[in-house]
């Protein structure tokens, strides 16, 4: 397990998920593999509505969570603590930086911050210690927007 209790998503685990993929899963995997930012399921069913697709949005918040029990995907909670979505590029652990205005994300890993999270959890005595971190800030194309 890598990341918050998921495993990674290599090529081997995405080959079978597309095997046993109904054509709602396709639909919602494809959405997601389109684009590079953090999506809600409501953005999710909207995109995929709009491209002429029929799914329920009940359907969507299922094979979302399917995806991220795989590890496909990484989710994270936006400030208004809704789930957000986006498929997982990489196999290794890593943090997001995410744009506050328009979900634009960065897969960041930084040797400092595992360092950081080793040095606390053993100054407290603890052992076995996972965590998940995830920044918020506005990019570069959002603040040039907001001057």
């Amino acid at each position: 397990m890598s990341r918050a209790g998921y495993a990674p998503c290599g090529e081997e685990e995405k080959g079978y998920l597309m095997q046993r993929m109904t054509k709602q899963l396709q639909a919602v995997f494809a959405e997601l593999s389109r684009v590079n930012d953090f999506r809600s399921a409501q953005q999710i069913f909207e995109d995929i509505q709009s491209q002429g697709q029929r799914v329920g949005l009940a359907t969507v918040y299922r094979n979302l969570q399917s995806l991220a029990d795989e590890g496909t995907v990484d989710v994270l909670r936006s400030a208004e603590g809704e789930s957000l979505f986006r498929h997982c590029k990489s196999t290794e652990h890593h943090h997001h930086l995410v744009c506050r205005n328009c979900g634009a994300a960065a897969e960041i890993a930084q040797h400092e911050i595992e360092s950081w999270v080793s040095e606390v959890a053993a100054a407290h005595g603890y052992t076995d210690v996972s965590h998940s971190m995830e920044l918020f800030g506005l990019c570069s194309k959002c603040t040039r927007s907001a001057e």
